[in-house]
């Protein structure tokens, strides 16, 4: 039985189907969670000491651990990294155009 390899686009989210657009969004969502978890984890907060220190509730902060990233804006985790003391950029570039 032979396995059949595809690349990867660099985009999970593109390569489950989503559109271009909105995969983008996701990819984005997903980098902004992972590094509110990561900080977390990184000061040893429990969730009721993340909640506090991000301006949410414990339970918001169990959605973020449990990764419900329907239930976070864009907005709303560069909220909680601000309050954190992160520094947020953005990178821009352009794709590579595939040859006509």
């Amino acid at each position: 039985m032979a396995i059949r390899v595809i690349k990867s686009s660099g985009n999970v989210f593109k390569d489950l189907g989503f559109p271009s657009g909105e995969a983008a969004h996701l990819r984005i969502r997903a980098k902004l969670m992972s590094e509110v978890i990561r900080t977390i984890r990184a000061r040893k907060l429990t969730q009721a000491s993340a909640a506090k220190l991000f301006g949410v509730s414990q339970p918001r902060i169990s959605d973020l651990k449990r990764g419900k990233y329907e239930r976070f804006s864009i907005d709303s985790l560069v909220e909680m990294l601000t309050l954190s003391g992160m520094e947020i950029g953005v990178t821009t570039k352009l794709k590579r155009r595939a040859s006509a």
